[in-house]
């Protein structure tokens, strides 16, 4: 479940940046002062448009890498009907994902402004449709219940958390009572910083939790813990990841795993490193932490080790970031 979003990508300037206050690298909601930021975007700049949304990017990856059969993954969101709604139906059934998005007619389609400055991308996302999920009108009904009770391993960015935390809470339980793996990214500091409350409530039924080097991960942790678990000023990011580690679980059966994602410096879980690449070969580092977990997810349903799993995520980042947004080739090349 996430926030399908249609991405509009462009490589931008500093006076752009500086015109809505973006940051080079950061991912924000849109305000009022961003209103006229799309429409300026696709004015001003050469634009792509790509289906996304952070989980539906991790989704259309695991798909990708998997290859056949299709359709192994299904997707929950909410999408307005309009045009971009028909559009990312479209490349959802183009990238053999089983959507099955919740209809409705108050808000258009989200969109997601990829603001690209060098090696750099500023998110600026307008969730408006994405906002509108309702557990009662969706994920209740009989037909898309089926659907979750089917699944085996279940994978919700942080974004969500802003939208239905409840919805969240009712397939964390599900899979934490019936043994089934629960995976939640922590994807932006805004998340931690401002959503810590329903993040707290859901984290006990985490089995992996994902999350990148820049996340004040420390002041949820802080705030919920105390420092009597580790020096507050700690910046150790490997410390970090092992309390995270240890916050309360429900399902004693499995123990949880943290993988953290650093960039060009490497993955904790146990320290991996990543491929190589030369920096001019850089495009977009848009979805690159998307693929990984896409990457991760595809090795993961297949049973395979966590070696493996962080491998298969090194290698679907290392082909997103040399493209423009969550793209990629007809087939990978992993073995």
């Amino acid at each position: 479940m996430g926030n399908p979003l249609l991405d509009i990508c462009a490589v931008v300037d500093k006076d752009f940046l500086d015109k809505y206050g973006l940051k080079p690298n950061d991912q924000i909601l849109a305000e009022d002062k961003h209103k006229e930021l799309f429409d300026e975007l696709v004015k001003k700049f050469k634009v792509e448009y790509h289906a996304g949304g952070s989980t539906q990017n991790s989704i259309k990856i695991a798909q990708w890498m998997i290859q056949e059969p299709h359709k192994v993954a299904t997707f929950f969101g909410c999408i307005g009907t309009d045009k971009f709604g028909e559009i990312l139906k479209k490349k959802a059934e183009e990238a053999h994902v089983d959507a099955h998005y919740y209809e409705q007619e108050e808000e258009p389609t989200g969109t997601c402004a990829a603001c690209i400055t060098g090696d750099n991308r500023s998110l600026v996302a307008n969730l408006a449709a994405a906002n509108c999920y309702k557990k009662e009108k969706h994920l209740d009904l009989e037909g898309n219940w089926a659907l979750v009770e089917k699944a085996k391993i279940y994978y919700i960015a942080g974004f969500f958390l802003t939208v239905s935390p409840e919805s969240i809470l009712k397939v964390a339980k599900h899979a934490s009572e019936h043994n089934k793996v629960f995976a939640l990214n922590l994807s932006a500091p805004f998340i931690s910083q401002f959503y810590k409350k329903p993040m707290m409530e859901v984290m006990p039924y985490v089995d992996i939790l994902f999350g990148n080097e820049t996340l004040p991960l420390v002041a949820v942790i802080i705030h919920h813990v105390r420092s009597a678990l580790f020096d507050p000023q700690t910046e150790d990011i490997e410390e970090i990841a092992k309390k995270a580690q240890s916050l309360s679980k429900e399902n004693k059966k499995r123990q949880r795993i943290v993988v953290f994602t650093q960039g060009k410096d490497g993955t904790i879980a146990m320290t991996f490193p990543v491929l190589e690449i030369d920096q001019s070969e850089i495009v977009d580092t848009n979805g690159a932490g998307d693929a990984f977990v896409g990457g991760f997810l595809s090795q993961l349903v297949q049973e395979r080790s966590l070696e493996q799993c962080i491998r298969a995520g090194h290698y679907a980042a290392n082909v997103v970031i040399r493209r423009a947004g969550c793209t990629f080739p007809e087939k990978p090349d992993f073995h």
